[in-house]
């Protein structure tokens, strides 16, 4: 079986060694770094950046655990910039490596879908190639969005690909976007000295989670002079000689050194030959069934590309469910259990139904919450803001989940698989969970829905 994969991000890449280890004959064209926006240019190079300012907030706050710093403490952006490049670098090199190992062949360029058994690459030496496919999976991604209204240039209004590799740090910046990138790029370069300003048009920031969950990340932002501008939007955007000036709907004026618009992304289909096809697409996406199949029979399309979550870890399991179908197999994709995680210093992590959902659905449900403050972990470590709140049908089935605090992507997981098994507070509550730790929290919170946490006020 040849199987052509068009794309070597975290869906591609995935999805090619899954099929080389099944015994495909598999070739990835790619025409930039495997790895994708993730790898390069997303979620990688900014938790490398995050890690970075969490560890000067840890210096600065040292004496607070009876540890004195002499002198200034200073951060050396470029050193910052330099290790971001090698922990890419790295990885991108060691996806390489696995594509050696398990015979999966590179092919530098930009592919175009000739018809179902035909890709045909035009290579970035200049020069053209027809590569033969049984199957092809579609894996090109996106791109951010500017809206037309914004003077996009790369210098004084950037998205997220140009500010990650600025310079020098910015004395001030607007964020338009309240979301991930917003927020998680905003307290990166507040911590290290950017007056930063974030607009967000709905009700809170992390517009996708609860208000209850968004109002401690407002609370962390406003203690750490974060700026930020909800229930407003942006009417007129000028760009000056050494500024950005934005005005809102509301009618303030924000100025700043440079603008980051970061409100969202489009997929990359262009070029792909899919309106030749006939691919069935719908409002700029690839229409798929269960089996990430596309209306033409052989040739799948998963990640950015079509209408599900915009998240890696979404791209590779759909990869992964593509090859199986491909190869043969009857293996469908699932979406209850989908996690959602933001790498704030402190940490927002969702799953499954939010309140919000469910409230407008008509669906009755029950609570369960803990505040991290009540562990003996979390006061030890000083890290102690947020909580972790379960949701459950009237049946005390597991619905959805949030955490927002210290560790709250990793802790996270447990609650992912109980949303994914559906499995009920009773279930998850009779698991002993290890003393002291923060995964009490889940625990606790788990016994809440019932009003049986023992550690509850």
């Amino acid at each position: 079986m040849k199987i052509v994969v068009i794309g070597g991000g975290p869906g591609g890449y995935v999805a090619a060694l899954k099929a080389a280890m099944k015994g495909a004959e598999v070739t990835v064209v790619e025409k930039a770094h495997v790895g994708g926006t993730c790898l390069n240019v997303g979620c990688i190079p900014t938790k490398a950046l995050i890690a970075c300012s969490e560890t000067l907030e840890t210096i600065k706050n040292a004496d607070k655990y009876g540890i004195k710093i002499e002198g200034e403490v200073k951060a050396d952006f470029n050193e910052i910039i330099a290790r971001k490049r090698k922990v890419t670098d790295q990885l991108v090199k060691g996806i390489e490596f696995l594509f050696d190992e398990k015979g999966v062949k590179l092919v530098r360029g930009t592919g175009k879908i000739v018809d179902k058994n035909n890709v045909e690459v035009e290579k970035n030496d200049g020069t053209k190639e027809i590569i033969k496919a049984d199957k092809i999976i579609i894996a090109t991604g996106s791109v951010p969005v500017v809206p037309p209204m914004f003077p996009y240039d790369g210098k004084r209004v950037i998205i997220s690909d140009e500010v990650l590799e600025l310079e020098k740090v910015p004395e001030s910046m607007i964020i338009v976007g309240g979301g991930p990138i917003g927020c998680e790029i905003g307290q990166f370069y507040n911590e290290l000295g950017t007056k930063v300003q974030i607009v967000e048009m709905v009700d809170h920031l992390v517009p996708f989670e609860d208000e209850d969950v968004a109002k401690i990340l407002q609370r962390s932002f406003k203690q750490s002079k974060i700026k930020f501008f909800v229930k407003d939007g942006i009417s007129k955007v000028d760009v000056k000689e050494d500024k950005v000036v934005a005005t809102l709907g509301s009618g303030k004026e924000l100025e700043a050194e440079i603008m980051l618009v970061s409100v969202g992304r489009r997929p990359y289909t262009q070029g792909l030959g899919l309106e030749e096809l006939g691919v069935n697409m719908e409002r700029g996406r690839i229409v798929v069934n269960e089996k990430m199949e596309t209306s033409i029979e052989g040739i799948y399309a998963i990640g950015d590309t079509v209408s599900t979550p915009a998240l890696a870890h979404v791209a590779s399991k759909e990869g992964m469910v593509a090859v199986e179908n491909a190869l043969g197999g009857d293996k469908k994709m699932d979406y209850r259990a989908v996690p959602r995680c933001v790498y704030t210093s402190v940490e927002v992590a969702g799953v499954g139904a939010t309140e919000k959902a469910l409230k407008d659905q008509g669906i009755e449900y029950k609570v369960g919450k803990f505040d991290f403050r009540g562990l003996g972990k979390a006061q030890a470590m000083g890290k102690f803001q947020g909580f972790v709140k379960v949701i459950t049908d009237m049946n005390d089935k597991i619905l959805g989940a949030a955490v927002i605090g210290p560790n709250a992507t990793d802790l996270l997981t447990e609650l992912t698989l109980a949303v994914h098994l559906g499995l009920t507070t009773e279930q998850v509550g009779d698991v002993i969970h290890p003393h002291p730790t923060l995964s009490e929290a889940l625990m606790e919170a788990v016994h809440d829905v019932n009003k049986e946490s023992v550690h509850a006020v």
